[in-house]
């Protein structure tokens, strides 16, 4: 594994929160700039994740991103005249746009760190066994995660068979019509429905929850992990510091104010 899949998950986890918590309290875009590109850069480097997830994952945050850039730009006047192409704006609501745009990338790419890098068995065990949520949490949660893991193959296979039965099918393509859609996706409700109350019945039958519970496979967590937490944190607080000194942390305040 790499070295982010091999941390402690309920130490990433809690240090992603920390991160995306105190991210909301900057308000310049050069910080949250320098913690976007940081985080990229440890995601590609030390969780070896492909390029192409790490693109494809961008896609919801960077919809925000920009939905935030517009807003900012076009309702929010004051500060300078800046000209970007055939639109004049205010300099206030660029820098905020672009600052809360960062912001957001910034929480993304931590989220997609912490999803890409981390096996969903080893999460829900270590908080089990060191944030001691209690076992009917943890195996609710991985149970719906299975869950939802399933559901793209079950998609497909409904589709398959509803080309089956479709006399006016073409060979190698799917039906595609609305009425066709609509009944794919309600026949995927019914056997998500289904499924999740199967799962339900075998976690009860099982008595989870009715005492303690032992670990097949227990998740480690050592110094080095707890080590790791306290480095990335350290290196935000460095970027931090050096923004107050640098006074980038302080321009944007002056200019709304």
């Amino acid at each position: 594994m790499s070295p982010l899949a091999r941390w402690n998950p309920t130490v990433k986890l809690a240090t992603v929160l920390v991160l995306s918590t105190a991210a909301l309290l900057v308000t310049d875009p050069v910080t949250p700039a320098i913690g976007y590109g940081l985080a990229l850069a440890a995601l590609l480097a030390l969780g070896r994740v492909p390029l192409r997830a790490v693109a494809v994952g961008h896609v919801p945050f960077l919809v925000l991103a920009t939905s935030l850039l517009v807003v900012n730009v076009l309702t929010r006047p004051g500060g300078d005249t800046v000209v970007i192409g055939p639109v004049t704006v205010g300099s206030t609501g660029l820098t905020i746009g672009v600052s809360l745009a960062l912001r957001t990338l910034f929480v993304g790419v931590l989220s997609l760190t912490l999803v890409l890098t981390t096996d969903p068995v080893r999460l829900m065990t270590s908080l089990h066994q060191h944030a001691r949520l209690p076992a009917t949490w943890t195996f609710a949660v991985l149970a719906a995660h299975r869950l939802l893991e399933e559901l793209p193959g079950t998609w497909h296979t409904i589709r398959c068979a509803q080309a089956v039965r479709d006399p006016r099918r073409t060979a190698g393509h799917l039906p595609r019509s609305p009425r066709a859609l609509g009944a794919a996706a309600f026949a995927l409700l019914v056997g998500a429905i289904r499924r999740s109350e199967r799962l339900a019945i075998a976690l009860e039958s099982r008595g989870l929850g009715a005492g303690p519970r032992t670990t097949s496979r227990p998740v480690a967590l050592g110094p080095l992990d707890v080590l790791a937490g306290v480095a990335v944190l350290a290196a935000a607080a460095g970027v931090v510091v050096l923004g107050a000194r640098a006074g980038w942390l302080t321009g944007l305040g002056a200019l709304t104010g």
